[in-house]
Order: structure tokens, then C-alpha cells, then sequence
């Protein structure tokens, strides 16, 4: 798969890096862009350079290159996931601003009928939050917000992430085995 991802400046870095980790493992193509704000974000919460990021990637773009191909729909992209997607972003391309290359692309996604993942992280969420993800999704967006489930009985802060990154996979329709899936109650005692 060619894949195009966009790092945004809201707090979750750690989803953008463990997502380009599974994707690398895969071979997908992964086209990556870091906004600014994104580069400070990622040496604050996760205490490195954005370049160990760029080693995940195949292709890294700059966000102010509206020339690269990935700002035309005529450029074949499986799929545009923005994790963690900024509630900046998220009113971008809601609103259909299409000024930076991440928004572009997310733009060129919707206008082609591709698959746009939008992975916010917020809360609480206003008003307007909630209206622009109806809006994204009304366009064609997938919103899957940074929110991890418990049934799976995670121990680990890393299990909290990889949930959030196995949905994100099963949403780019991809095989994984982050978590454990939900196989129903059985009615038995599931305390561990």
C-alpha cells in the first residue's frame, strides 16, 4: 500500500511512531509529513529528534511544499491517516483549507473517494469540535479519536497505544495482532 501520513501538533506522538513502525514492518510505502508544531510535539512527549520518525518512513515531505505529489488527487494514495490530527486540522479540512500539504492531502482523499483517517486527540470536545467531525465525516472522513478500550485488559501503557494503532490498521483494512480482540461474553468471570 502506498500510504500518505500526516503528523499534526495536537499531544500523541506516540501514535504517529508506533503506526509508522507497523506500517514499516509491512513494507507499505509510507509517505510521511510533520507540520511544525508536530516536530515540537514529538521531542516533548517522546524525548527524541523527529528524524527517528523519518527512518520510518520510505518518502518525507515538508508541510509548506504544496508542489509535492501528493497535493494532486492525480497521485495514486491508498489511503491519508492524520494521527494525532489537531483540532486546527481537523477545522481545515472540514472547512475544505486546504493551505498546508497534510491538509491537501487529506483534501485530494476526500475529492478522490479515498480513504481519510482522521485521529484526533482532544477532550473534551466543544461545540464546534464536534460539528467539524461531523462535517469531515459527512465529506467522506473515517474519525477514529486517540480513545483505547479496557475489554482487552491492558497492563501496559504501550497496550493502550497499540489498541489505538490496531484500529487505526483495521480501519486502512490491515492485518495485525495489536490487541486482543473482543470474542464476546461468554458469561464467565473475566476479572483477572
Amino acid at each position: 500500500m502506498r500510504i500518505v501520513v500526516g503528523v499534526t501538533g495536537a499531544s500523541g506522538a506516540i501514535y504517529a511512531y508506533r503506526l509508522l513502525e507497523e506500517l514499516k514492518k509491512r513494507g507499505d510505502e509510507v509517505i510521511l509529513v510533520v507540520s511544525d508544531a508536530a516536530k515540537k510535539v514529538v521531542k516533548f512527549e517522546l524525548g527524541f529528534g523527529v528524524e527517528k520518525l523519518y527512518e520510518l518512513a520510505t518518502q518525507v515531505l515538508e508541510n509548506n511544499d504544496l508542489t509535492a505529489p501528493i497535493a494532486s488527487g492525480s497521485y495514486p494514495v491508498d489511503a491519508v491517516v492524520i494521527v494525532p490530527c489537531s483540532m486546527a486540522t481537523l477545522a481545515a479540512i472540514s472547512t475544505g483549507q486546504a493551505d498546508t500539504l497534510i491538509r491537501r492531502a487529506a483534501d485530494c482523499a476526500l475529492t478522490e473517494g479515498r480513504n481519510l483517517i482522521l485521529v484526533p486527540r482532544e477532550t473534551p470536545l466543544n461545540l464546534v469540535h464536534i460539528e467539524n467531525m461531523m462535517r469531515a465525516k459527512m465529506a467522506g472522513a473515517v474519525i477514529l479519536p486517540a480513545m483505547p478500550a479496557f475489554y482487552h485488559s491492558p497492563k501496559t501503557v504501550g497496550d493502550l497505544v497499540d489498541f489505538v494503532v490496531g484500529k487505526i490498521l483495521d480501519a486502512l483494512r490491515v492485518p495485525h495482532n495489536l490487541y486482543r480482540r473482543w470474542e464476546g461474553d461468554s458469561g464467565g468471570d473475566r476479572r483477572r
